[in-house]
């Protein structure tokens, strides 16, 4: 079934015949990034929009995947947080967020002569609430892999059959997706949020959260980490370096990590928004 669902993937790729695809760096855009790569070339543009909402070290594992691939890879800058719409940080911020994205990105597309903008929304992305879809809808871009019924499990297949080092990576959501929906979202609150979330990736993990609650950090790590993390994670160091981040409280969510948490406080009248 893989081959046939590679297959599909190309011949829906090479019909395009130029395209640009916002780029996270993540392992859905990287995949839909690669094949089109292999079945356009220079024909496709491989874009990554850098904000106070990806980390350094996103957008470097993006640079470096760009050129592992040896694609065609633009960086451009986005300037959500100019816009109180999205800092005010409602439920459907992520439709802002996506308008932002690709206002700039359908236009780019247009000035240099590509037909289509493509996204890497897959399959599995349709049963969570997800606002930005309607941005991307409302401007024409297409999701590949939703069109060719690839869920996460078979872009991770696909990743390592067609040789990706990064095809078993963590999913690494914006850093705003972080936070309540209700607080203010700030480039200090970014940042103090993306050096802690660096501080644990030095130590060595890399499937977690952390959770930003005005002034508590909220670690959550999947239950099967908790124990471990414990026993061996320095805490008081820990706390000491969060605290100089700028967190007055760091706590550890014993719950555990899942897909989809924050949006578990959401109504149905919630998820009805869409701008």
């Amino acid at each position: 079934m893989l081959p046939v669902k590679l297959q599909q993937l190309q011949t829906l790729l090479a019909s395009l015949e130029r395209c640009v695809i916002a780029y996270s760096g993540g392992v859905d855009s990287t995949l839909v990034a690669k094949v089109a790569f292999d079945v356009l070339g220079p024909r496709m543009l491989a874009v990554t929009a850098a904000s106070p909402s990806l980390m350094q070290e996103d957008l470097d594992e993006a640079y470096t995947q760009a050129e592992f691939i040896g694609m065609p890879h633009l960086v451009i800058e986005t300037h959500e947080l100019e816009n109180p719409n999205y800092t005010s940080n409602p439920a459907n911020r992520c439709y802002f967020c996506k308008s932002e994205l690709h206002g700039s990105l359908v236009p780019l597309a247009q000035e240099r002569g590509y037909g289509v903008v493509l996204d890497g929304a897959n399959l599995d992305d349709l049963g969570d609430y997800r606002p930005g879809f309607q941005a991307a809808r409302e401007r024409g871009v297409r999701s590949p892999l939703i069109e060719c019924q690839i869920a996460k499990f078979e872009v991770r297949q696909l990743s390592e059959y067609l040789g990706l080092p990064w095809w078993n990576k963590p999913a690494m959501p914006c850093l705003a997706s972080r936070f309540p929906y209700g607080e203010e979202i700030t480039p200090a609150k970014l940042q103090r949020l993306a050096q802690a979330e660096s501080y644990l990736r030095q130590l060595g993990w890399r499937n977690f959260r952390v959770r930003s609650d005005r002034d508590t950090a909220r670690i959550e790590l999947t239950p099967d980490q908790l124990s471990d993390f414990v026993q061996t994670v320095p805490l008081p160091e820990l706390v000491d370096r969060f605290k100089s981040f700028g967190y007055t409280y760091v706590t550890l969510d014993l719950e555990g990590y899942r897909r989809g948490k924050l949006n578990e406080v959401l109504s149905l009248g919630d998820r009805a928004l869409t701008h």
